[in-house]
């Protein structure tokens, strides 16, 4: 049986950013997770500077294909402004693969499905054991099923369902677009340009919200293609969407049990406004990583609620119906 001091289940953001903290603090980790890197991820694909801040690098720094966006074109039920910001659009498929490379930390190819506590240890699969164990697999993480399914940390209002597909496209507008509560959507719906000839487009909404309208996101993603057919801002027919779901913050609810951690979207903490998951992943990894390095307790400090300070606009939750 193959043993570490900390088992990291997931190797997105949320695990490589805390398996590099851990091997920081001399902690010995091992990574596990199902795909092999670099993988395709479902996501709009843009950090802000508090993400490269947290890892310590600039953007200049970066080895792969970035985007800066100096504004988000928004438009909220037919009202249209620009909003002045700096976040950058990446691909998952590289930033992924670059942070979990980054991190120096043995990454085992395993499909976990089970994860037991015995004593003071935890067993996976009858083939690894640990200390501590952190789930970082996202929506359907192992270690969340199972021990958190009750803590009360994911509330069925805040599940996010998407529709979304990234590909290869000759865009010719580089600006970044998106789209709030249309068509009666309790979500949004973006266009996001990438470097290197790729593109981002997909919508986003609550799925309780959707069912109690009799609506679906599929839907509202034809709607999203018609939309972007007459802005001219796409000419490509037959785009098969993916979908894929995350869960907004709630606030609540208990993110340890004993040794047992969840990071990430495998804690339910995507930002209430923007759905944005990658700060909040790599902010929660690094804070469970010094809980366990200082012994100290777990928390969320330092992690925000909302992406975007809508000052004048006042909106406390932009997935709101």
């Amino acid at each position: 049986m193959q043993q570490a001091e900390v088992i990291i289940v997931g190797g997105g953001p949320a695990g490589s950013s805390c398996a590099a903290r851990l091997k920081h603090h001399n902690i010995d980790c091992l990574i596990l997770d199902r795909a092999d890197f670099p993988r395709e991820k479902l996501c709009a694909g843009w950090i802000t500077p508090e993400v490269l801040d947290d890892l310590g690098v600039h953007s200049s720094e970066y080895p792969h294909g970035i985007i800066p966006l100096r504004k988000l074109h928004i438009n909220i039920r037919g009202l249209r402004f620009g909003v002045p910001t700096l976040q950058y659009s990446i691909r998952r498929y590289e930033f992924d693969n670059w942070l979990l490379r980054r991190s120096g930390v043995e990454v085992v190819t395993h499909n976990v499905a089970q994860v037991e506590r015995k004593y003071d240890q935890f067993i996976i699969d009858d083939t690894y054991s640990c200390r501590y164990v952190i789930g970082a697999g996202g929506t359907g993480c192992p270690v969340y099923k199972s021990f958190f399914r009750n803590a009360g940390i994911r509330r069925n209002e805040h599940l996010i369902v998407t529709q979304e597909k990234e590909f290869q496209y000759r865009y010719t507008d580089p600006r970044c677009y998106l789209w709030f509560m249309e068509n009666k959507l309790p979500g949004y719906a973006w266009y996001v340009p990438k470097e290197n000839g790729y593109l981002n487009i997909g919508v986003g909404g609550k799925e309780r919200e959707l069912r109690k309208q009799n609506d679906s996101i599929k839907g509202h993603w034809t709607l999203l293609m018609e939309k972007l057919k007459a802005r001219n801002l796409i000419t490509a027919s037959h785009i098969k969407p993916e979908g894929h779901s995350y869960y907004l913050r709630s606030g609540n609810g208990s993110i340890r049990s004993g040794n047992a951690f969840l990071i990430g979207d495998a804690a339910g903490l995507a930002t209430v406004d923007m759905g944005e998951g990658i700060g909040p992943a790599v902010r929660s990894g690094i804070n469970a990583a010094d809980a366990i390095a200082y012994n100290r307790e777990y928390t969320l400090e330092g992690i925000p609620r909302r992406s975007i300070r809508w000052k004048w606009l006042r909106f406390r939750n932009l997935f709101r119906a």
